[in-house]
């Protein structure tokens, strides 16, 4: 990936969603499609009513969600699992099993459908963490790249499922953004070179 879009990526701050148009009808998931498998479908305890007016939604290429929430709620420690659910594809639609879970992380919602390799991630949806400080950089990046993960360029990088994430320490807002326009270029320049974001080399 092109370093340069990387940052500009950072510096804007912009994350959006995409669909793919050409999805097939035999692997388009729509209310009138699904049937719940079972009668009694498990609900976490003392699960919160939805409070957020828009939730991520994440298509893993995986058919276990526990699993996907596990690993994320392994490495945010803030955050707890809300609901999981079993579905079957009635044979019209193709048939096949499917599960969906909500999980909560830092007080964000995310709903994760594991419906197994239809889609993939790409750079054009990514989240970022706003660290407090480089240890907690550390710790992210380390945890994410992990197992799977990728390291990428300019404080991008995936995790085990795909998932694109960006590392990024506060104070690093407050350089690019500098009234100086030396601490800015310096900034700028050395995140072009750097993977994981040291501050340090930034200033």
């Amino acid at each position: 990936m092109n370093k340069l879009l990387l940052l500009g990526t950072i510096v804007i701050g912009l994350t959006t969603s995409c669909s793919n148009s050409n999805q097939t009808d035999n692997t388009e998931l729509s209310t009138h499609q699904i049937a719940v498998t079972n009668d009694t479908i498990e609900t976490i305890k003392n699960k919160n009513m939805i409070t957020q007016k828009i939730t991520p939604s994440l298509w893993v290429e995986t058919k276990d969600a526990k699993a996907v929430v596990d690993y994320y709620l392994s490495i945010f420690k803030d955050g707890k699992l809300k609901e999981h659910h079993q579905y079957k594809n009635p044979p019209e639609a193709g048939g096949g099993d499917f599960e969906t879970a909500i999980m909560e992380i830092n007080g964000v919602e995310f709903n994760i459908l594991a419906a197994g390799p239809f889609f993939k991630f790409n750079e054009s949806v990514s989240f970022v963490i706003n660290c407090k400080d480089q240890a907690e950089v550390d710790y992210y990046w380390g945890a994410l790249t992990a197992n799977g993960g990728q390291e990428s360029s300019c404080g991008w990088c995936k995790d085990k499922y795909g998932l694109s994430w960006q590392v990024v320490p506060v104070e690093y807002f407050d350089l690019i953004n500098s009234d100086d326009p030396q601490v800015r270029e310096k900034a700028m320049k050395n995140t072009l070179k750097q993977k994981k974001i040291i501050l340090s080399e930034l200033k």
